[in-house]
């Protein structure tokens, strides 16, 4: 069986790369309809070695006999068409922040906690989690069914593609302006961002936190275990794809790298890449394109009883966003959701 398949906010980074997915995963499609804003209507975006799409107007288009929706426009945009289309009896994966803590709307990372859609989710709409939230419990989960996961200090460093394709043009500028003189203009960012980091993500809470932090905490806890304590430093780097974090965690038991090597290396999703000397770990460089979230330098950390400290990397486009959202739509299907 087919499926009749719209991509929403189509012509960003994020949409390109989940019908990039669709095509390579070979997603069983009877349709793809590429959705964005009026503006963007009439141009055209391929769709596998031989197809073209042609762009349409999402305020326009009527979401009724298509099955699957798959949303990453913006939180204000998913807010208006995400509703409608669901009342439409589209089933929709948002990949935006906008349902993520809403009750009812379940937060889902395919090989962590698959359950959460073992059926249609009452609202319609099933949620796509943070970026770094996603490679981050993908960690955690195989240390946390060895030895309960107890607390995590985790600091960011993420791509300039998390915040869409106009900061990545604003990093390459910038870093072509600085051997020309051109003074650096900074319009995506606070502060300049080329040959700069930047500890500034998302807007700032009442307790000093970002709201970026905020979700990495909120995120981790609703997907994996309530009573996981997260606190976390997020910080924007002169990167183009793919994010990585320094991930320190504290277990309520004791648990040797033997033991959390062992667990790391059979877990879906991952790939262990730690050989302990000169450049036996992955960086974003390396890792753009890929599926997995590599991780390296697992070692004890000396600081805290039952304590680990790791460094994991991954393509924020990928796994940190379309092909995650991809794997929620396949695992509806295994699931019969669908047809429910």
């Amino acid at each position: 069986m087919s499926y009749k398949v719209a991509v929403v906010g189509a012509t960003g980074a994020v949409g390109r790369e989940i019908i990039k997915t669709l095509a390579e995963r070979g997603f069983p499609v009877s349709e793809v309809v590429a959705l964005a804003s009026g503006r963007s209507a009439g141009a055209e975006i391929s769709f596998g070695p031989d197809k073209v799409l042609k762009v349409r107007d999402l305020d326009r288009y009527d979401f009724a006999g298509t099955q699957l929706g798959l949303f990453s426009p913006g939180a204000a945009v998913s807010a208006v068409h995400a509703p409608r289309a669901a009342a439409a009896g589209c089933l929709v994966i948002d990949n935006t922040s906008q349902f993520r803590m809403e009750p009812g709307v379940p937060l889902v990372v395919p090989e962590v906690n698959p359950l959460a859609i073992a059926k249609r989710p009452k609202k319609g709409i099933i949620a796509n989690p943070n970026c770094s939230t996603i490679q981050m419990v993908l960690v955690l989960k195989p240390l946390h069914d060895l030895a309960k996961v107890r607390r995590v200090v985790v600091a960011t460093y993420q791509s300039v593609s998390g915040a869409g394709k106009e900061a990545m043009d604003e990093l390459w500028s910038q870093t072509r302006g600085i051997f020309v003189n051109d003074p650096p203009l900074a319009e995506q960012f606070t502060k300049p961002i080329a040959f700069n980091v930047i500890p500034h993500i998302d807007s700032f809470m009442d307790d000093g936190a970002t709201k970026e932090e905020w979700k990495m905490a909120v995120e981790t806890r609703k997907i994996l275990d309530p009573d996981i304590q997260v606190i976390a430093t997020c910080v924007r780097v002169p990167v183009m794809i793919g994010h990585g974090e320094a991930v320190h965690v504290e277990f309520e038991r004791p648990i040797t790298e033997r033991e959390a090597r062992e667990a790391l290396r059979g877990a879906a999703g991952l790939t262990l890449l730690d050989t302990r000397d000169d450049g036996g770990y992955a960086t974003p460089i390396e890792i753009a394109g890929e599926d997995a979230v590599f991780v390296s330098r697992l070692r004890r950390d000396p600081t805290v009883a039952n304590g680990l400290a790791l460094w994991c990397v991954a393509d924020n486009l990928r796994k940190g966003a379309a092909l995650n959202a991809v794997q929620i739509a396949e695992e509806v299907l295994r699931n019969g959701v669908l047809a429910a």
